[in-house]
């Protein structure tokens, strides 16, 4: 005789059965069904089981598989280092109201007049583009970079900026540029983080942490942060008295009381992150330490990056580290210059004085990038990787307080090499007096999309559910580059 369920038990059985199979896919997707088994865990290369940054295809081929960012903290002048404007020469101390027809908009006080730029330019290269005196090592790669002279924002605030530099948006709480590529990709480094952040000796960019955030996206794709100096992954090694079996088994032991605890908590993806953490912490031990270690590098290559002498080796050694990541298969470096000790004097933020500041940190970081383009692309590198340079806005053509300059989002300088994109050109042009962009303006969200493409990814196909609504790096908008895309 058939038995017929109450309408009761029949919705309770029903609404079970798929709270079961959303808990499967949540504990799949945390790597919480089962411990990696031992065999897994040995080695730096290879899939490990359970693992959230496995490899994942991309939405077509993809031109790069990894990207190196270096933003420069506090706004880098486009006027003084790869834009310049030699009206600003012909029209020094007039206003600049009048040459534009509108009111120009500032963030603080003591507005002057047009002011020229205290450095000289010279035409490098086959291309013949203009680099500033600044720049003289990174000049002899103008054939591989491209420049976008028209990159624009929403904020002149440092904080929001930087936001929207590197989450797409200028409020907090939104993934990062970073997490949004290793959700998408996952990583070719299983036993290496797959989204690496340094900051400046100096101290952390404005912003701090949300910088490199996950946002909403499961909490396992956010940055993890190495030192800047000293060692970069502190307490790495584990304590001597404790042997490598004993070790293994303490993980297996929280792994089963974490699993217990995901049981009750599905929806907690901060959970499911810090057990990737602690397996993927466990692997770090046999492969990081190698990463890491410089001292492998021949002198040739140290002096390269700039390492041997006190200006340069603080960033050249995270430009260092950088390439030694990527080759180990790494899927997104984030490198902050600029740090928040002192803002007027640690960062680009020049408002009193342009010159001794902008001379200061691009001597800090000319080799360093010079020689990391020059490394990578020696090593085969360069055509895998996407190099991406900007900072949060640029600066203004009138002075500040004599000698500086104040914060413009209205147009900027970004540059981009690698991945097979054409150096050589200068895309984009901001208007006269570099006061706002003006031909092919370019947005954060073009930019981002344009990152995506290199590496195979549709900007409106990578999409997150949150709210209830697709969310993307882009929002609504976006448009890859098509001189870069091409």
């Amino acid at each position: 005789m058939r038995k017929f369920w109450p309408r009761r038990e029949f919705l309770f059985r029903s609404g079970g059965g798929v709270a079961g199979v959303a808990l499967l896919h949540l504990l799949e997707s945390g790597g919480l069904l089962a411990a990696p088994s031992q065999d897994a865990l040995d080695g730096c290369d290879g899939e490990v089981a359970g693992n959230p940054f496995a490899p994942k295809a991309s939405h077509f081929p993809p031109r790069a598989k990894a990207v190196i960012s270096l933003f420069m903290s506090g706004g880098v002048s486009h006027l003084d280092t790869f834009d310049p404007k030699p009206l600003l020469d012909k029209h020094a101390g007039e206003p600049l109201s009048d040459k534009i027809g509108e009111n120009i908009v500032v963030r603080q006080g003591f507005p002057g007049p047009l002011m020229p730029s205290p450095f000289s330019f010279k035409r490098y290269g086959q291309s013949g583009l203009p680099v500033s005196e600044i720049f003289p090592q990174l000049a002899k790669h103008v054939d591989e970079i491209a420049f976008l002279r028209s990159v624009y924002g929403r904020s002149n605030d440092h904080v929001q900026a930087t936001y929207e530099m590197q989450t797409g948006q200028i409020r907090m709480g939104y993934p990062s540029v970073g997490a949004w590529v290793t959700y998408g990709l996952g990583s070719e480094a299983s036993s290496l983080p797959a989204f690496v952040v340094m900051n400046d000796h100096r101290g952390g960019p404005l912003g701090g942490p949300n910088d490199w955030a996950a946002g909403f996206l499961p909490a396992s794709y956010q940055g993890t942060l190495f030192r800047a100096s000293g060692d970069p992954i502190v307490d790495l090694e584990p304590p001597a008295s404790m042997s490598a079996e004993a070790q293994r088994a303490r993980l297996d032991t929280l792994a089963k009381l974490n699993a217990l605890d995901a049981e009750r908590f599905p929806g907690s993806s901060e959970l499911a992150a810090r057990i990737s953490s602690y397996e993927l912490a466990y692997r770090m031990q046999g492969c990081a330490p190698e990463a890491v270690d410089l001292s492998t590098e021949s002198p040739a290559t140290r002096k390269l990056y700039g390492l041997d002498e006190p200006l340069t080796e603080p960033f050249g050694r995270q430009c260092l580290l950088a390439r030694r990541l990527v080759e180990r298969g790494v899927r997104f470096v984030q490198l902050f210059h600029g740090g928040m000790g002192n803002q007027n004097t640690d960062t680009w933020d020049a408002h009193s004085n342009l010159k001794e500041n902008h001379s200061l940190h691009a001597a800090e970081s000319d080799v360093p990038i010079a020689g990391l383009l020059t490394d990578l692309a020696g090593r085969g590198l360069l055509d895998s990787t996407v190099v991406l340079w900007h900072g949060e806005f640029g600066r203004m053509p009138i002075s500040q307080r004599g000698v500086g300059r104040d914060h413009n989002p209205g147009t900027m300088t970004a540059w981009m090499a690698g991945a097979g994109i054409r150096g050589g050109q200068a895309i984009g042009q901001s208007d006269a007096f570099g006061y706002k962009a003006l031909e092919q303006p370019i947005s954060v969200h073009d930019l981002h999309a344009t990152l995506l493409h290199l590496l195979g990814m549709d900007h409106e196909r990578l999409t997150f559910r949150f709210n209830g609504r697709d969310m993307r790096l882009t929002d609504v908008h976006g448009v890859p580059i098509p001189q870069i895309v091409a």
